[in-house]
């Protein structure tokens, strides 16, 4: 009876893992213009506050290598990518290139100081096209 328990118990965690990077990557998608602000109905851009969410999920996903069931490790895997494919592209996103009655309302943060080398990084700051939007850094 007690494996039962720890079956169950085991999948149960699994769902909650898995709602709890969904839930950051909707954050995550809001800020990106992705989604509609619940609120306000707008589709507003934040960098900052999409670079926090994204990052959140890179540190679980560091903090958790190896220890995640394929399940767990696939969605936060799948999550992840999505999440900076779309953050480069609204980050070569340029006014122009939509119709003026569907264009997002971009809300550019201030700079922010540069973080620490040992933690995930997505530069913001434009760049020439043949340099790196973002880099990863696992400490020295």
């Amino acid at each position: 009876m007690a494996q039962i328990q720890k079956v169950s118990f085991s999948g149960e965690m699994t769902q909650r893992f898995i709602e709890f990077v969904i839930m950051q990557a909707q954050h995550a998608a809001l800020f990106l213009g992705q989604v509609p602000n619940p609120q306000t109905g707008e589709v507003t851009v934040n960098l900052e506050a999409a670079t926090l969410f994204i990052g959140q999920l890179e540190m679980i996903s560091e903090k958790t290598r190896g220890n995640l069931n394929s399940d767990e490790a696939h969605v936060l895997e799948s999550t992840l990518a999505s999440l900076h494919e779309a953050f480069l592209q609204i980050t070569h996103y340029k006014p122009d290139d939509l119709p003026q009655e569907s264009s997002p309302t971009l809300h550019t943060p201030a700079p922010t100081p540069a973080p620490p080398a040992s933690s995930s990084v997505i530069s913001t700051a434009p760049e020439a096209d043949n340099k790196k939007r973002f880099t990863k850094s696992y400490g020295a």
